[in-house]
């Protein structure tokens, strides 16, 4: 194997000779009605061995900023004005051959979505390999050995095994990583980082966060950090710049930014930014004084819940099973709501499914008001359905484009044979009005409507059936977090409008906070701490919820660049 090339630090640079300089930047995208402008007027700067964040929330140019750093504007995005130099070369005008040898060999792209930014059939090695290849960096001998350096650099278990694998046989966090190694692999004098963790787990954050700043302290490299979340930046970043609606609203060193925002927007974004570390619940700012009250039968009681999967081995004759969900026991009172928190694949899914009865349970029982869910059939489940609903994750994906919103939210209604088509407009307008729509909604379809909205007709629909209980699997994660604040705050006012109960699931401890009463933390299909929230927040007593505790953004500052933030 051949060692890896050496890498020093640019020479320090200052204030005024910025290795990235963009002045004025404005990006619009062609659309039928004329151009939309996406950027407009941006100046930041970006210096050698710092991290420059750029926050905001969808839709506010961030995103197009990123790509136009590194000559990938989407289809119909083009660069309309201003100036963007790297080290004192201008790079706006560049044509595609002149963008190719700027690209990955002085800047370098870690995108957000590994799912769908690596070839899945090619080996990872392989598109490592490439980057090196293609700039003419090493041999073709060469290139795969110091590909599988270039993965352990990025923090890959047995390197040279994964080389060799093809995307989908790696977890989320190991992609992500190969990613890395693909925009580190030229040595680049710029990262653009663009939500590079927004959708892993926080611990794998955590790690590949980790790493990445080590890349900028020991190489001297640049790295745009684009983010909609602050508490990322607090623990990351030395400058910091906020965009809403295309332009820049504020900025400053990160530090100054954080702890005396200016701009209401930057206000309202730490406000509503999720934190553990001395709390204010949404619960007990809307709740103050109420406890949901305790009961002879609680409303779901789950004991010795078990699932397994099979699994197949090398050999097609060779099978075994892997045990998604292992002995779980808990319980939900009325009015209450449980966060059942835990890295992907720690089985809350699996929970959440046999609850609802759409996944068979191997053994065990679910307890809705005393009947156990695992055996009822036929009808008996059909009514059962109309008690527990289902809110999911995506609201992109989880709603029905063909359908309008009033559609939407009579087609339970249809289903279970529940009042006339007369009176579901007056149910339409109820739940759109419970869910803070306005009227009209019911005649939009939901590409017309915001994620936030989406999440809000997703809500309605469940409530629909008048239930008791709501299922929450990660119902807040693909939102930003100004939108997210809003969708946990409307939850909390439907429990106690309706008396409903919650089971939330979730990766994140730091929104599983806001809302929960109790919290289930689950590990290895098992859970393996449970207790009131505020408890387990202040006190946790196993490792694993002491590591998740750790890694949540803005709650810690030994990574911080700003030792005293407004999380820590």
């Amino acid at each position: 194997m051949t060692n890896p090339a050496p890498r020093t630090a640019a020479p320090a640079t200052t204030a005024d000779t910025p290795l990235l300089a963009v002045e004025g930047l404005r990006i619009g995208y062609r659309t039928e009605g004329g151009t939309h402008i996406a950027v407009d007027g941006l100046d930041l700067t970006a210096a050698a061995g710092h991290i420059t964040a750029v926050v905001g929330e969808s839709g506010s140019g961030k995103s197009s900023t990123a790509h136009a750093l590194i000559g990938l504007l989407p289809a119909g995005g083009r660069v309309l004005g201003g100036s963007v130099r790297l080290q004192g070369e201008e790079l706006t005008g560049l044509g595609e051959r002149a963008w190719r040898e700027v690209r990955g060999r002085r800047v370098g792209l870690v995108p957000q979505d590994p799912g769908v930014s690596l070839d899945p059939v090619k080996p990872v090695g392989s598109q490592v390999a490439e980057v090196l290849l293609v700039h003419g960096l090493a041999t073709r001998r060469d290139a795969h050995a110091r590909a599988v350096d270039l993965l352990a650099e990025a923090g890959l278990p047995d390197p040279a095994q994964r080389a060799r694998q093809y995307p989908h046989e790696l977890s989320g966090g190991m992609r992500q990583r190969v990613l890395i190694a693909v925009a580190t692999a030229a040595s680049p004098r710029l990262l653009v980082a663009d939500e590079p963790t927004s959708a892993l787990d926080v611990t794998v954050q955590r790690q590949i966060l980790d790493h990445l700043q080590s890349v900028v302290t020991t190489t001297g490299t640049a790295m745009l950090l684009v983010t909609h979340d602050l508490a990322v930046v607090a623990d990351r970043a030395q400058h910091v710049v906020v965009m809403s609606q295309a332009r820049v609203v504020e900025a400053g060193p990160a530090e100054q930014v954080l702890t005396d925002p200016q701009h209401p927007y930057t206000r309202r974004l730490l406000a509503d930014a999720p934190t553990i570390a001395g709390r204010t619940s949404h619960r007990s700012r809307t709740t103050a004084g109420t406890e949901p009250a305790s009961t002879a039968v609680p409303l779901l009681r789950v004991t010795g819940l078990t699932r397994a999967f099979p699994v197949r081995g090398a050999a097609l004759a060779r099978r075994r099973s892997r045990t998604a969900v292992d002995g779980v026991d808990f319980e939900l009172d009325r009015g209450e709501t449980l966060g059942l928190v835990g890295e992907s694949g720690s089985g809350k899914s699996t929970t959440a499914r046999m609850i609802l009865g759409l996944e068979r349970a191997d053994s065990g029982t679910v307890l809705l008001d005393g009947a156990d869910v695992t055996t009822v059939r036929g009808a008996a489940r059909r009514a059962l359905h109309r008690r527990i609903q289902f809110v999911y994750q995506n609201p992109y994906a989880s709603l029905n484009p063909r359908f309008t919103v009033g559609e939407l939210l009579t087609e339970p209604l249809r289903n279970h044979k529940i009042g006339t088509k007369d009176e579901w407009a007056g149910t339409v307008r109820r739940l759109l009005d419970d869910v803070a729509l306005p009227e009209g909604t019911e005649r939009r379809k939901a590409a017309e409507l915001s994620g936030g909205q989406r999440q809000r007709v997703a809500i309605a629909r469940a409530l629909a059936l008048g239930p008791e209980l709501l299922v929450c699997d990660e119902p807040v994660s693909a939102l930003d977090v100004t939108v997210q604040a809003r969708i946990l705050e409307l939850l909390v006012g439907l429990q106690e409008r309706h008396g409903l109960s919650y089971l939330f699931i979730s990766h994140d401890l730091a929104v599983v906070a806001q809302v929960s009463d109790r919290i289930a933390v689950m590990r290895d299909g098992r859970i393996v701490e449970s207790g009131p929230a505020d408890e387990l927040l202040r006190s946790p007593s196993h490792p694993y919820t002491k590591e998740l505790l750790a890694a949540v953004p803005g709650d810690r500052s030994n990574h911080s660049a700003t030792e005293d933030t407004p999380w820590s």
